[in-house]
């Protein structure tokens, strides 16, 4: 696969955003008193966090990464499409769900753009212009629910054992399982769209890539 130099800076933006985060996070705990292990685990309880971390892998070994069994595990179309279907719905549960709850400013301002705007936006980016197309079926999209599915699990699970949830909408405390459980549908539904999408556009770009090569014999 061609290295491309954008590649470079998308990583690096990638990691910044998430060290800002958790910077932020430990800072806040170490004024509290509060125990720092305990704020990684809090921080790294969230769905978009473990997204970023999982783009943010997948463009340093795009970028910088030697071969490996892990760097072709990452950049396989089933498993770098699979991390853009999930980086799609951080950014768009964020824009339609979470955004007019909080105003953030300074250094959290700038980790909350990176995380929910930019990294969503070069991760697509980086999925329509370097991953192959034509190799994904209809039941990759299947393999792709597990993460979001297995998150809310984790997510409900925690929450009952410690009573604090990290999203508002599957805050069960506050709307009770049946509202959340229909909130979390909600969100699966919105991820199967974005995943028929891409299904879709890496058929129509392979069938493109395909003709043109067959043309050019």
């Amino acid at each position: 696969m061609p290295r491309h130099p954008w590649l470079s800076l998308a990583a690096i933006l990638g990691w910044s955003g998430l060290s800002v985060q958790v910077y932020l996070v430990l800072l806040a705990r170490w004024q509290e008193q509060a125990s720092l292990i305990g704020g990684l685990i809090n921080v790294f309880g969230f769905f978009t966090i473990l997204t970023n971390t999982l783009v943010a892998s997948v463009l340093s070994y795009a970028a910088f990464g030697h071969p490996s069994a892990a760097k072709r595990w990452f950049l396989s179309p089933a498993v770098s499409s699979g991390i853009a279907a999930s980086i799609a719905l951080v950014a768009l549960a964020y824009s339609l769900l979470l955004r007019h709850l909080w105003h953030p400013q300074g250094w959290q301002w700038l980790a909350d753009e990176l995380l929910h705007d930019v990294m969503p936006l070069l991760f697509v980016m980086y999925w329509w212009r370097v991953v192959p197309k034509g190799s994904l079926r209809f039941w990759h999209l299947g393999l792709w629910s597990l993460y979001p599915a297995l998150y809310f699990a984790f997510a409900l699970w925690r929450g009952h054992e410690i009573g604090v949830y990290p999203y508002p909408f599957i805050d069960v405390a506050e709307l009770g399982y049946a509202q959340v459980l229909v909130n979390a549908l909600a969100v699966l539904a919105g991820f199967w769209g974005i995943g028929l999408l891409i299904l879709s556009l890496d058929r129509w770009q392979g069938r493109r890539l395909a003709e043109a090569r067959a043309h050019s014999r």
